[in-house]
């Protein structure tokens, strides 16, 4: 219980808090991660692109591409089909956070496809209580996503999607939390994708075919938990593109390589201004802080959008004088600080976040999938291998995946053992039976 009740007080003071920052640093460099509401939407849902490293914006359609890429519907084969994919999520932390996702689609002529997915994202149970330790009654937080996409070819080679999402998030069943009284979070969204397939002659000895994709999704208001709605915080609009290439061996064997690169399109935060106390510096008359380097992240959806692209503080230094004491600002009392050179566009790199896969495929009935995530220490350092295995017969097709962790060391990471299946049902293989 204990154990719970830590990570319910952290998922709740990540969501009610106002801007905040944290001096904690790994391997000498501070760590900035970017912080979003409903972080669920950023979870690979399936065992198939589970297995390759949590990458999918270039991989063939499937059922699932929806989260990953839903221009890529377009190009399905099969008529009509039906997915069901059900993760156990940080089995390390609790033992009754999962995920569920299923998925529909249905091919309109042969030019365009209508596709339907639900996210189901389950805390598990959580019991409240008050600063006395008084047991204010249990409940299951529980958030869900509801996805519609029209795809449709624009050529024999190229497809785009359009995409929308409702969002529903209840992780307080209206308690109050640190004096404010709080309420499920709700917000629309939508996704523009692009995707491009063409068989190639690059090698002579075998058939190919070259893919590329590119996904903006998520792109969608602010949500609130608060009454108010004073507090509101971004949803993980996130960019995602990258090219697969597809060899077939022989009649029987088939090899595909893909690397997908990924960016949150959410303002980085800032670092805040600071006196001779340590404590931030509040700007008169608003609820903000002077910022010391970077740029103010209370802005538009729309504007944080372009803003993320330039807006890494980097790394300050303090201005000391000729004793070695901190200067401060007379006006506002601030530490004085410099940003070193070139450190704020270095920081934009380390927000890109990459996934690399390969993918087997044996008479189109069994594969074998392995894949690598990776992520800078200092935006969330989630770094880990995948491997996967998939079987298709008749109607039925199966996927599992496996994740390994590659950092923590010693310590038990989050992420360890997270297993995913996937259950897939083909329609259009059922009527030719």
């Amino acid at each position: 219980m204990k154990l719970r009740t830590l990570f319910t007080v952290g998922l709740l003071l990540w969501v009610i808090s106002s801007n905040a920052q944290f001096n904690i640093t790994k391997n000498g460099q501070k760590i900035n991660s970017l912080n979003t509401a409903v972080p669920f939407l950023t979870i690979g849902p399936d065992a198939r692109a589970g297995g390759m490293g949590d990458g999918g914006v270039a991989t063939s359609p499937d059922a699932n591409s929806m989260h990953w890429n839903p221009a890529k519907y377009a190009f399905i084969e099969d008529k009509m089909g039906f997915s069901f994919s059900y993760t156990p999520w940080l089995r390390n932390l609790v033992n009754d956070i999962n995920m569920a996702y299923v998925s529909f689609y249905t091919k309109i002529g042969t030019m365009q496809t209508i596709a339907f997915t639900l996210r189901y994202f389950s805390l598990g149970e959580i019991t409240f209580t008050d600063d006395q330790g008084t047991n204010l009654g249990t409940f299951k937080p529980n958030e869900f996503s509801l996805d519609g996409t029209y795809s449709r070819k624009l050529s024999d080679y190229l497809s785009l999607a359009v995409a929308g999402r409702f969002i529903y998030s209840n992780l307080t069943q209206g308690q109050t939390v640190q004096g404010v009284e709080t309420k499920p979070g709700i917000s629309v969204a939508a996704d523009v994708a692009l995707y491009w397939e063409k068989d190639v002659n690059w090698f002579k000895s075998m058939d190919a075919t070259f893919a590329w994709g590119l996904d903006i999704s998520n792109i969608g208001n602010k949500i609130s938990y608060t009454s108010s709605n004073i507090e509101q915080d971004f949803i993980p609009t996130n960019l995602r593109l990258g090219p697969r290439l597809t060899l077939d061996l022989d009649d029987y064997n088939q090899l595909a390589f893909f690397f997908d690169v990924n960016k949150l399109l959410v303002p980085t935060p800032p670092v805040y201004a600071w006196d001779s106390t340590n404590n931030y510096i509040p700007v008169p008359g608003t609820d903000n802080f002077l910022i010391a380097a970077g740029m103010d992240p209370n802005v538009s959806p729309i504007k944080g959008l372009i803003q993320s692209w330039y807006d890494a503080p980097g790394e300050v230094e303090v201005q000391k004088d000729a004793d070695g004491n901190t200067m401060y600002d007379p006006e506002t009392g601030a530490a004085l600080v410099t940003v070193k050179s070139g450190s704020a566009f270095k920081e934009e790199l380390r927000e890109f976040y990459y996934s690399v896969g390969a993918e087997y495929w044996y008479n189109n009935i069994f594969s074998i999938r392995a894949g690598y995530f990776w992520e800078h220490a200092t935006k969330g350092a989630r770094q880990y291998a995948t491997l996967g295995v998939g079987l298709r017969y008749n109607v039925f097709g199966l996927d599992f995946s496996y994740l390994i962790p590659t950092t923590g060391g010693s310590q038990q990471h989050p992420l360890q053992n997270t297993l995913r299946f996937s259950l897939l049902f083909n329609f259009d293989n059922l009527n030719k039976k």
